[in-house]
């Protein structure tokens, strides 16, 4: 736990610094950084996404995993979450609170260092994936704070549950989780990390959190994949 604890730090950490940015940084100048947050996040996601070699389950897993979440309203859940936690810590007129904590949920918990990092962490005690995970995470906090606000620093929260859970659970979960599984299931994490690229550009308005039932149905179709050779 300790690697993960040093995640959420740094995160809180990268965020302070982009907020103390953000009061410093005239009005016209925050399309720069959004459009910077942006377009990192695209290249992001495209390096992620293009870790798939089963297109054909990628797609699968975003339209039914899209359709599930959609159903469930997943965003709507996570955005009132984050409206919450807004409530609670954060002063009013931060718009983009909610949106912050969701997007950089998403980002720092959907890529397979948070999976391999914990697995190796808990099983190993080798910290190393997770500490370059944390450097990471911190710089890329000072920039989508200063876009986005204070919700990016509760993002911390997250990776604390998120990497927490994998940490601890390491020793049962790692032995089925095969190169193929984390391939696929970073592949989807990318495409979630690319719709979050559009919104930050303004491009379209996607609902991403709905669409993160797909990394759990990229997980059936992955162990489906023996008996279904097409995938």
């Amino acid at each position: 736990m300790l690697a993960t604890l040093i995640n959420a730090a740094a995160i809180v950490l990268g965020s302070l610094l982009g907020l103390l940015l953000k009061k410093g940084l005239p009005k016209k100048l925050e399309t720069a950084v959004f459009a910077a947050a942006g377009v990192s996040t695209l290249i992001i996601g495209m390096q992620m996404a293009f870790k798939t070699s089963h297109l054909l389950a990628l797609t699968l897993s975003l339209i039914i995993g899209g359709l599930a979440g959609t159903a469930l309203d997943i965003e709507g859940a996570v955005l009132r979450l984050g409206d919450r936690l807004k409530a609670r810590f954060a002063k009013e007129g931060d718009d983009n609170f909610a949106y912050g904590f969701l997007s950089t949920s998403v980002l720092y918990c959907a890529g397979a260092m948070a999976i391999v990092g914990s697995f190796k962490a808990g099983t190993e005690g080798d910290f190393g994936i997770l500490l370059t995970k944390s450097a990471l995470d911190g710089f890329m906090s000072i920039v989508f704070a200063s876009a986005l606000g204070p919700g990016v620093a509760f993002s911390a929260l997250s990776v604390l549950v998120y990497q927490g859970i994998l940490t601890v659970a390491s020793v049962w979960i790692k032995p089925f989780v095969s190169d193929l599984m984390l391939a696929e299931v970073t592949g989807v994490g990318g495409a979630l990390v690319i719709m979050i690229g559009i919104n930050l550009l303004d491009l379209r308005k996607l609902k991403t959190g709905d669409f993160l039932p797909a990394l759990v149905v990229m997980v059936l179709l992955v162990l489906a994949m023996p008996f279904v050779p097409f995938l």
